[in-house]
């Protein structure tokens, strides 16, 4: 009997699979638990709608990051922050102060863990830090640290 599993089920399939199983074990326990659905004309159709679906709105998530990626690379992160001598700053910037600088200043809400930051800034000027904006999306921040 082919099914098409609803929820991911440990060596038989994933969630969205369409499998060719046992009668027996179709009927008795992936149907009766919820764990699958027969796959009729039907379901095969609204199975594929969802998954159309699912592409649009991935699609629509690239798009966006693309947007603000382009947004991203006309814009630059002034910070102040107490420097000593040869530009050596008293502490560090670090992605959390990036994040909360381009919240405030240009109202782009960002999560501190997309911003890429391999070592804390530890030097004033301007430096390109790396945004993980999407899996396929990276773009850059231009960061300028001044004295204050």
């Amino acid at each position: 009997m082919k099914v098409i599993f609803q929820k991911d089920v440990k060596g038989k399939g994933k969630k969205g699979e369409v499998k060719n199983v046992s009668d027996g074990y179709a009927r008795n326990y992936l149907l009766k638990n919820n764990l699958a659905v027969e796959a009729t004309a039907g379901n095969m159709k609204a199975l594929e709608a969802k998954k159309n679906k699912e592409q649009e709105l991935e699609q629509e998530e690239i798009d966006e990051a693309k947007q603000l990626k382009e947004q991203l690379a006309n814009m630059e992160v002034q910070l102040k922050t107490k420097s000593g001598k040869g530009g050596k700053l008293f502490g560090s910037i670090t992605s959390k102060q990036i994040a909360d600088e381009l919240k405030k200043s240009h109202n782009i809400k960002m999560d501190k863990r997309k911003i890429e930051l391999d070592n804390p800034i530890r030097s004033l000027g301007y430096t390109n830090v790396p945004v993980k904006l999407h899996p396929e999306v990276t773009g850059t921040i231009k960061v300028h640290v001044t004295e204050e």
